[in-house]
């Protein structure tokens, strides 16, 4: 049986725990219990979650899913050089001091893409550990409001459906969001 620790986002104070096929989420106003089905069967969570490890850097991060009128999601693939490079991903970086989520995510697209987002819902916070890094991902979806993408920071950007993400090759902590996404569209991966 998988059990997780629970995972809090800082945020919103919002937190989940899975244990076995359960999800049990909590915030300040309640908590709930859900059932996952077996389609959705849990990876186990030593691989994916942050076990508290002071020598591996940890970075917390904005990312952006963001959605077009024609129902497309734009990512970007990573400069060669570095870690991770040539790799796609959704966009976004790591939080300023002082500065909220969703303004870190606005400000990372401007920065990296240059375009005006609307940041919406939030989607999921990941934890996870690379041998290298540990990040915490918090996943907004949101709109794109103004302006032609441009790949300032990255090799290449593209708009792509969600049933096209698969054809991407994504760092490992990005599958959680892909999943994510299928769950809420009912997309079978």
């Amino acid at each position: 049986m998988v059990i997780s620790p629970p995972v809090t986002d800082p945020v919103t104070e919002r937190s989940c725990t899975l244990r076995g096929s359960k999800l049990r989420l909590a915030s300040l106003t309640g908590e709930v219990e859900v059932l996952l089905p077996a389609s959705l069967s849990p990876t186990p969570l030593s691989s994916t979650m942050s076990q508290t490890n002071p020598s591996v850097p940890h970075k917390i991060i904005g990312v952006a899913v963001i959605w077009n009128e024609q129902e497309q999601i734009l990512i970007d693939r990573r400069r060669p050089q570095g870690t991770m490079g040539g790799l796609w991903e959704f966009p976004g970086g790591k939080i300023e001091p002082g500065e909220t989520i969703e303004e870190c995510i606005q400000r990372e697209i401007y920065e990296e893409l240059g375009i005006v987002i609307e940041v919406g819902k939030h989607l999921i916070t990941i934890d996870h550990t690379y041998t290298h890094l540990r990040v915490t991902l918090t996943v907004h979806h949101c709109r794109h409001v103004t302006g032609i993408p441009q790949p300032l920071e990255c090799d290449e950007i593209r708009w792509v459906s969600l049933e096209e993400l698969e054809q991407f090759a994504f760092p490992q902590a990005n599958s959680q969001i892909i999943a994510a996404l299928r769950g809420e569209w009912g997309v079978e991966g």
